[in-house]
């Protein structure tokens, strides 16, 4: 008797203001989904691929999820881009349904659950080294946080701060808006009154493109400002017009750049199989979400069964040679991600890499019995 599909649910973004992400997004998880059923499969079984639109809306996502776990009965859970709809996730498919769940984006840190593995960048992977990095070759101290108001732009906003502190800088000013206000006039008033030199962007979609314009109309990088957005990559960088986001700093685990050949065979691939506006990038999730998927790959193949303690437990020390940016491997105990690192800076509407940084440690705290304890006992 044939052993059924192994069920893998991803939920992503495909309609509403991330659609752009979250539609490469699916293209990703189709593309190595696709790879591997075609070298036979995994544990001798094909995988069966549930791809959700969470719409950009978090309630959205929450039920996805809940469909995932209850009516589709999938073994993985991947996905989500914004912080808020790591949450929402989070509820029916962790501490309802006790499903391991793979967070692809580059998000605040802090994430701690037995049942989730985190597949993006940390702060301590973008602000610790971009800051200093920054602040060194530019000489600006005086840093101005325009933010969205949710949970990763006041976490990271805390991490700003702490590092520009550090560094003998200073914050001058600090404001959190609803992710759809587009009326920023008075807050580039206070930019330009406040002489910051760094505006750090958390704004996001679809905020983000009135405040870049707004920005750009006050003449604030004419005047020598600085623009960093650590979410910033091809696919945003597609959203605006090229001269609004000139000399914009990023730090992300790959850009299209990328030199080294898995990276551009990879791009390739997927140019080749899905071309178009939503294009293979690590703002959104991409190269976090082909990193999960192959991580969990390694770890059922190192298991050797799809029971999920076994799987968790492998999952701890998995690791791939090749992947988008260079090779990555969990850190154990951490549930994150050790990987390369790299500054970029937009260039005529391109993102040109300025500094290598190597690989990073992701530095998250451990997670409350992850290596030698069964998950599931820990996190009861």
């Amino acid at each position: 008797m044939r052993e059924s599909a192994i069920k893998v649910g991803v939920i992503a973004d495909q309609t509403g203001p991330l659609s752009f992400a979250g539609i490469a997004n699916a293209n990703v998880a189709k593309m190595v989904v696709n790879d591997i059923n075609a070298k036979g499969g995994l544990l001798g079984r094909q995988i069966e691929l549930h791809i959700e639109d969470s719409a950009t809306i978090d309630s959205v996502a929450e039920a996805k999820a809940a469909k995932l776990v209850q009516h589709d009965n999938v073994d993985v859970i991947f996905g989500g881009i914004f912080s808020s709809t790591r949450q929402a996730i989070k509820g029916p498919a962790v501490v309802k349904g006790r499903k391991l769940y793979i967070y692809p984006e580059q998000y605040e840190g802090q994430e701690c659950d037995p049942l989730i593995f985190c597949t993006g960048p940390v702060p301590a992977q973008q602000v610790d080294p971009l800051i200093p990095w920054l602040m060194r070759q530019t000489g600006a101290k005086r840093f101005y946080l325009p933010s969205a108001d949710y949970i990763w732009p006041r976490i990271l906003n805390r991490k700003v701060r702490e590092i520009v502190t550090a560094n003998g800088g200073s914050i001058v000013g600090e404001e959190y808006f609803p992710l759809d206000h587009t009326d920023y006039r008075e807050t580039v008033r206070k930019i330009e009154s406040s002489g910051a030199e760094v505006v750090f962007n958390t704004t996001v979609p679809p905020g983000v493109a009135p405040f870049l314009e707004q920005l750009y109309d006050s003449g604030f990088s004419r005047r020598g400002g600085k623009l960093v957005c650590t979410y910033f990559d091809e696919n945003f960088l597609n959203m605006v017009p090229a001269g609004h986001v000139e000399g914009l700093y990023s730090c992300l685990d790959y850009y299209q750049g990328v030199a080294d050949r898995f990276s551009a065979k990879l791009l390739s691939q997927y140019n080749t199989l899905f071309p178009g506006d939503a294009g293979f990038t690590a703002g959104s999730a991409c190269s976090g979400l082909y990193r999960g998927l192959k991580l969990w790959e390694a770890a059922v193949r190192k298991a050797g069964t799809l029971n999920q303690d076994d799987v968790i437990r492998a999952l701890e020390h998995a690791k791939i040679a090749d992947g988008p940016g260079g090779p990555a491997e969990m850190v154990p105990g951490q549930h994150h991600v050790r990987m390369n690192m790299y500054i970029a800076q937009a260039v005529n509407g391109r993102f040109t890499i300025v500094k290598e940084l190597g690989a990073i440690d992701p530095n998250e705290r451990d997670v409350p019995g992850a290596v030698d304890a069964s998950p599931l006992r820990a996190a009861s």
